[in-house]
Formats: C-alpha cells, sequence, structure tokens
C-alpha cells in the first residue's frame, strides 16, 4: 500500500509556472509514476509519465513546457509546469502503477488565470 499527498497547486497567471510534487508513504523505485488532470466535465487526463528508470512521456499538449521527474531518495515525483495556459487549469493528480496495482493521490487545484 502506497499513500500520496500532492501540494504545490494554486492559483497563477498564464504564462507563470507551478512545480507539483507527490509525496509517497513508501519507495517509489519499482513504480511508474504518472500525472494526471482532470478539468470540469472533463474526464481524467494523463499529462506526464516517468518509469522506474526515468524515461518520460507526455501528452502532446504540454510536451515542451511540462517537465516530470522524480527523486527516489525522497519517494517524491514533481510536475514542473512552465508557460501555463488557462486551458491547464484542472485538479492534477498523481499515479503510481505497478504490475496491475495503482495508487492515487487526492489531488491537487491549479488554476490558471488568463
Amino acid at each position: 500500500q502506497v499513500q500520496l499527498v500532492e501540494s504545490g497547486g494554486g492559483l497563477v497567471q498564464a504564462g507563470g509556472s507551478v512545480r507539483l510534487s507527490c509525496a509517497a508513504s513508501g519507495s517509489i523505485f519499482r513504480f511508474i509514476m504518472r500525472w494526471y488532470r482532470q478539468a470540469p466535465g472533463n474526464q481524467r487526463e494523463l499529462v506526464a509519465a516517468i518509469s522506474n528508470i526515468g524515461v518520460t512521456n507526455y501528452v502532446d499538449s504540454v510536451k515542451g513546457r511540462f517537465t516530470i521527474s522524480r527523486d527516489n531518495a525522497k519517494n517524491t515525483v514533481y510536475l514542473q509546469m512552465d508557460s501555463l495556459k488557462p486551458e491547464d487549469t484542472a485538479v492534477y493528480y498523481c499515479n503510481a502503477l505497478i504490475l496491475s496495482y495503482q495508487y492515487w493521490g487526492q489531488g491537487t487545484q491549479v488554476t490558471v488565470s488568463s
């Protein structure tokens, strides 16, 4: 069992930056770590993922603007979000995946004002 706690969300102006953190209650080195987001009325969307060996993937809409990283020693995953746009407004969720098991955080709100 892994508990995930996100932090770092808030209100930011368009063009600004925010860094989200996801702290895990245990070791994450074997997990694929992912960030999802969900805007009102929309389905939850996979934004970025990082494998246990550091391979990253991004949804096209955030490529070049968002960076996912992990610090296994601190059991923490980050999402650096730059050049934010109003359409990035959503609740951002951290997810840990190993085999068929996955765990979710409670989410953190990011609101980008125009």
